[in-house]
């Protein structure tokens, strides 16, 4: 499952530059750098090529190992070296704590008209907007339902969702970009069980149905050259920095979790 393939998939518009590898809740490793990789231990005293070793943890390290996750980055430059965080005015209109407060129930049936393309530029961060959801990022506990609406590139900055994962949908793109985004807060999302699904085709349903691991690729190691700015979401609040190295600056990593991206679905 581990196989690595070119990005020329059909149907998706990936660089031919980058590569990716095949799989769903497992562990990777990938290098940029030939020899990057620690061999027989995580964090040596002296990295190869002078680099910087950090661990990122998405569970607690108590919980069993099948459940563990975390992944090992290798830094061109400490991941710390960064200005202050300093609070930034509202981006979007993100919700993450549903209470009396911010959010009603009504028994009303609802629905969404389709977005429209934004009357001034604007990109993923400035388009996010929640519908729905419940429970709260702080109390690690619920989820949420958002949407996006962009037609301009985050240029030179990155954004980083502390409060849970994100399940982007996309439904339209090539130009103005449009999505739906699943948010789970305090857990991590996994693949459905292989059960019987329906009363047609039950014994095939029950070992092929849904979305199988093969479907998702992970971006292997790279590093680009680009002053940066990095936008954190941490229950309601909006933080910015800028950090003058490059932020996509991983010369090498053993993932236990990453970004994905679906490739197909049964």
């Amino acid at each position: 499952m581990e196989e690595s393939v070119r990005s020329d998939i059909s149907d998706f518009d990936f660089s031919v530059d980058l590569r990716y590898e095949l799989g769903f809740g497992i562990h990777f490793s990938s290098e940029a750098l030939s020899g990057a990789l620690p061999q027989c231990q995580n964090n040596p005293l002296v990295c190869p090529y002078g680099l910087y070793a950090e661990q990122i943890s998405g569970t607690a390290f108590t919980v069993p190992r099948k459940l563990n996750q975390r992944s090992w980055f290798y830094h061109i430059q400490p991941s710390v070296t960064h200005e202050p965080f300093k609070p930034r005015e509202q981006c979007g209109h993100l919700v993450s704590e549903f209470n009396q407060a911010t959010s009603c129930a009504t028994p009303t049936q609802l629905r969404w008209k389709p977005m429209e393309v934004p009357k001034r530029p604007t990109d993923f961060i400035d388009g996010l907007y929640t519908i729905c959801g419940a429970g709260s990022s702080c109390l690690r506990h619920g989820f949420a339902i958002h949407m996006y609406n962009a037609d301009k590139s985050m240029d030179n900055c990155a954004f980083r969702n502390a409060d849970g994962d994100f399940l982007i949908v996309p439904h339209k793109g090539n130009g103005p970009s449009c999505s739906y985004i699943a948010e789970v807060f305090g857990s991590h999302f996994q693949l459905p069980d292989l059960g019987p699904i329906g009363y047609l085709d039950l014994l095939r349903a029950s070992a092929n149905g849904l979305a199988a691991s093969r479907d998702f690729l992970v971006p292997t190691a790279w590093f680009a050259e680009s002053p940066s700015r990095i936008y954190n979401c941490t229950e309601i609040w909006w933080l910015s920095c800028s950090q003058q190295i490059k932020i996509f600056h991983h010369s090498m990593w053993l993932l236990g979790m990453a970004t994905m991206f679906l490739i197909s679905t049964t």
